[in-house]
């Protein structure tokens, strides 16, 4: 069996993303989604609107425990928003805890170091939301009903103010490999500032690139399983 793989939701989506992701998982690859608050179950708490805060309530949260009592090896897999988070809780999980951090799928974001241009977290409701669409090329259904645009607005805000604010927590790469996908059709992260992950790492690197554009893990959530299976086996072996 690979490596457990803590999965990261990008801005606005919740642990549930992931779960969908489990009835085509690849045998073997045990996926952990992580659920912030501010989403789902966890609607009655305020969201992280720094990623700081963010990455220390998730090392004392479930995943990361079950992992370290197992003494398992962990991969973690963020997308967007997600793949920040992932890359600082790899940092955190090697600076300060026992856990070995096995490898860092990151997914539709540029590198630490390239940074978000884009200030869009305190326009007005329409705007902000057509921004994040034009930004995203995506835009999930729940946001055409007015009672749930009203429930997910506040935390879609503060992940996109979490972002967009985000500083590397250190200037110098983390230890564990890690692997880069992309859209090839992503017109929000280029190929260059992608692949300047490599830079984010003394480990080994790996770009892969699937069809589609910027929320292209979307509509193929096989392409993805296969990439993080391939990799953690060929690690394993």
């Amino acid at each position: 069996m690979s490596d457990p793989v803590v999965c990261l939701p990008y801005a606005g989506a919740g642990a549930g993303f992931f779960r969908n992701w489990q009835e085509v998982a690849p045998s073997g690859v045990d996926l952990l989604p992580v659920q912030l608050p501010g989403r789902e179950e966890r609607t009655d708490e305020p969201p992280h609107r720094d990623v700081r805060s963010a990455v220390d309530a998730m090392l004392r949260g479930t995943a990361l425990r079950d992992a370290a009592a197992g003494r398992r090896p962990v991969a973690v897999f963020g997308h967007s928003l997600g793949a920040v988070l992932a890359f600082e809780l790899a940092r955190a999980v090697e600076e300060r805890t026992e856990i070995t951090m096995s490898h860092v799928f990151v997914s539709g974001s540029p590198a630490p170091a390239r940074g978000r241009a884009a200030r869009s977290a305190d326009l007005d409701p329409g705007e902000f939301l057509a921004r994040v669409e034009e930004l995203a090329g995506y835009r999930h259904p729940a946001f055409e009903v007015a009672e749930f645009r009203e429930l997910l607005l506040p935390t879609l805000r503060a992940d996109v103010a979490m972002h967009e604010s985000y500083e590397p927590a250190s200037p110098h790469p983390i230890d564990a490999p890690i692997t880069c996908l992309r859209g090839v059709e992503d017109m929000l992260v280029s190929q260059e500032d992608a692949m300047a992950w490599a830079e984010a790492t003394s480990g080994s690197f790996a770009y892969v690139e699937l069809p589609g554009g910027h929320m292209y893990l979307t509509e193929d959530p096989e392409g993805v399983m296969g990439v993080i299976a391939s990799t953690l086996d060929s690690s394993c072996g």
